[in-house]
């Protein structure tokens, strides 16, 4: 199966130019189309939460994803390379136009997928780092780490410690705490609770729907 894979980011841009693109190429190629897949979502939206993470669920072996530029299925690296990661393990093909990239069965898909378990392994060891200096700033802070005796296990989550700065940009972009919760996949509660305890200033609606800060 060969898919059309198209994504604007907002309403006002149009889809019609990267079809015009797709087309062209696959006339070029004699190639033909199974199915389009078109979206209008920001590329910083996980892939999982598109319609291409239902592509990627549904593609098999051989199968072959064309869209335009790499730019199209996400606006980060690591994101970008999460899904050509995932699509090497399917065994199925990306092709992009504009910038000439594709992922196949070839030395240089086999060169990519070293550099993409090196780098998930580096980011790996990063957070694991901003998460070590994070509690190491709130000890010697004086801010008790861990669990008390007797005491819930309500002071510190790994998990909003490495996203903290994720956590307060969402924050000031009034996206709820339930919302980032899932995001960064924790209970809201936790978050509730690490916000409390971190004392982290929240925005709060005001009467006549401004957003004005306020503290937790």
């Amino acid at each position: 199966m060969i898919y059309g894979y198209i994504r604007v980011s907002s309403d006002k841009q149009t889809v019609e130019n990267q079809r015009f693109e797709i087309n062209n190429f696959c006339q070029r190629e004699q190639l033909h189309i199974d199915g389009w897949i078109e979206e209008t979502i920001s590329g910083t939206k996980n892939y999982d939460k598109r319609e291409l993470g239902r592509l990627l669920k549904k593609v098999q072996k051989d199968d072959l994803i064309i869209c335009a530029e790499l730019s199209r299925l996400g606006r980060s690296l690591f994101m970008i390379m999460e899904i050509l990661s995932l699509c090497m393990k399917k065994e199925c093909r990306v092709w992009t136009i504009k910038d000439n990239y594709r992922l196949g069965d070839d030395i240089q898909s086999k060169v990519l997928a070293f550099a993409f378990g090196l780098s998930a392994e580096i980011e790996r060891n990063l957070i694991s780092q901003r998460t070590k200096e994070a509690l190491a700033r709130l000890k010697a802070e004086g801010k008790p780490i861990g669990r008390g005796s007797g005491r819930r296990n309500n002071q510190l989550n790994a998990k909003c410690v490495a996203k903290h700065n994720y956590i307060i940009k969402q924050l000031a972009e009034g996206v709820s705490i339930p919302q980032i919760a899932k995001k960064i996949k924790v209970a809201r509660g936790t978050l509730y609770r690490y916000l409390a305890y971190t004392e982290v200033r929240l925005p709060t609606k005001s009467v006549n729907g401004r957003w004005e800060r306020g503290i937790y």
